[in-house]
């Protein structure tokens, strides 16, 4: 049976953030057993998507009232690496909202470790790809919908 995995350190800055595990799958790994590079940026999309389910809305959401998000700016910088199998706790960060961008941290541990830090930045557009205020649901301030808590947390 397997341990609980160890949590990574408590981000004190004050930023809003949301924690979820993801474990290694075998085909996301290269012929060394590592965690191909490419994968990180998969799961800083699912850290993405994820934080914003948890606040209680969603892209498909977004998409159906005309607002779509693209990626401005995306990069990572490998610390160490991951294996196939290892339970990994992919911690995504809101550095800073615009009034049309949110710029994301992610870092992804195992156990306490950092093996990676990355960046992102999406921007709102409208359906012509022309910059669009964000919607109200990805305000800092928006209180969240009725039955979701938007305190960090760990997925399921």
């Amino acid at each position: 049976m397997s341990e609980p995995p160890i949590s990574p350190p408590p981000l004190n800055s004050g930023e809003p953030y949301f924690d979820m595990q993801i474990r290694v799958r075998y085909a996301e790994t290269d012929r060394m057993g590592l965690l191909h590079h490419a994968n990180y940026f998969v799961y800083f999309e699912m850290g993405r998507v994820e934080f914003l389910r948890h606040k209680g809305y969603s892209y498909k959401d977004m998409e159906d009232e005309g607002s779509l998000i693209v990626l401005s700016d995306l990069g990572c910088k490998y610390k160490r690496p991951a294996f196939y199998d290892d339970l990994l706790t992919l911690r995504t960060i809101v550095e800073r909202t615009t009034h049309v961008k949110i710029v994301h941290r992610y870092e992804v541990y195992r156990g306490t470790d950092l093996l990676a830090v990355g960046h992102s930045t999406v921007a709102c557009v409208d359906r012509d790809m022309r910059p669009k205020r964000l919607p109200e649901a990805l305000s800092e301030d928006r209180p969240p919908r009725e039955g979701h808590d938007t305190r960090p947390a760990v997925a399921p």
